[in-house]
């Protein structure tokens, strides 16, 4: 009710904008929590289907003419397509190997990007902008409360979907693999089918949130949707709330997200490194005191709580009598 309520309450555009980065954020990296945390596949490429996201639904809308909702499922089934084209290949390696295989394909893709002049090149892309504003369009440029309660709904979305996969079939074997492959392959699991099915899934989310940012900047080019930067932020954002669990994305968005925006704009360009001087400091102090991230910090930090509510309260009672 809180989130539903926060864009009556709050009307100025900066803290609109906030939140719906911190919407947007959690549902990449809840997405790239879903191959990454739940499957063990770390992957530092997922910009990719980001991108594919972006361009997709936005060379549609300018050379097409098609709704950018349209769009939308065009760039989700685009990055599966692109997922398994990858897999093959990528899924021979594993560990350290595997996620340097994932870099390579982000770099060798942005590069392909960069030099097609039909998609724009370097210069990137502008979305049309329609007038006036249209829930068909995607666009609303008298508000951000529109675009709020649509990364809000995709968040959601993609929370539900972690949600069902956690008790579903695929998600026991999604953890087998995690654990140990060659166990979860002596039980049964086909292995290589599990880790395509992990990643079509969470590149076709990552997709969905491609889209969003196009409509909502309403620019594009391939240092802005592709970068390196942009996977790593996924990682960190999951790892920071707790990788492999429901909430821990979303929470590691709402603590790096507000960090991120507060320095670019209080700071502006002089303090562009100091964000991610934070995110490097919180990612050390996590590691070394609670790896499972600040979910398990919280999970934690319950017991405790809740030993030395009832201590006091057990405390008081002789007293009292």
């Amino acid at each position: 009710m809180a989130a539903l309520a926060f864009p009556l309450v709050f009307t100025l555009p900066f803290p609109r904008h906030v939140m719906i980065m911190i919407f947007l954020y959690g549902t990449l990296a809840s997405a790239w929590n879903i191959v990454a945390g739940y499957c063990g596949q770390i992957s530092l490429g997922h910009a990719v289907f980001f991108g594919i996201g972006a361009y997709t639904s936005t060379l549609l809308v300018r050379e097409a003419a098609l709704s950018p909702w349209l769009g939308m499922l065009a760039g989700a089934l685009a990055a599966v397509g692109v997922s398994q084209a990858i897999g093959y290949p990528v899924f021979r390696l594993r560990g350290h190997y595997f996620a340097i295989a994932t870099i390579a394909v982000g770099e060798i893709v942005q590069t392909l990007v960069i030099n097609w002049d039909w998609a724009g090149g370097a210069r990137g892309l502008f979305v049309p902008i329609k007038r006036p504003d249209s829930f068909v369009n995607f666009q609303f440029h008298d508000s951000k409360a529109v675009y709020y309660y649509i990364a809000l709904g995709l968040l959601l979305a993609t929370l539900a979907v972690t949600r069902r996969l956690e008790r579903s079939r695929a998600g026991y074997y999604f953890r087998a693999i995690r654990e140990d492959q060659e166990v979860a392959a002596s039980l049964g699991v086909h292995v290589t089918r599990e880790k395509h099915r992990a990643l079509a899934l969470s590149a076709a989310l990552t997709a969905l949130g491609g889209t969003f940012y196009a409509q909502y900047v309403l620019f594009i080019d391939p240092e802005s949707v592709f970068p390196l930067s942009l996977s790593i932020l996924m990682c960190l954002i999951a790892v920071l709330g707790g990788v492999g669990t429901l909430w821990g994305p979303l929470l590691g968005a709402a603590v790096l997200v507000p960090l991120s925006e507060g320095t670019r704009v209080y700071l502006g360009g002089g303090g562009k490194a100091l964000d991610l001087l934070i995110y490097g400091g919180l990612i050390v102090l996590i590691s070394v005191l609670q790896p499972a991230g600040l979910l398990g910090l919280l999970h934690r930090a319950r017991p405790r709580l809740a030993q030395a509510t009832h201590g006091t309260s057990g405390a008081r009672g002789p007293r009292d009598k």
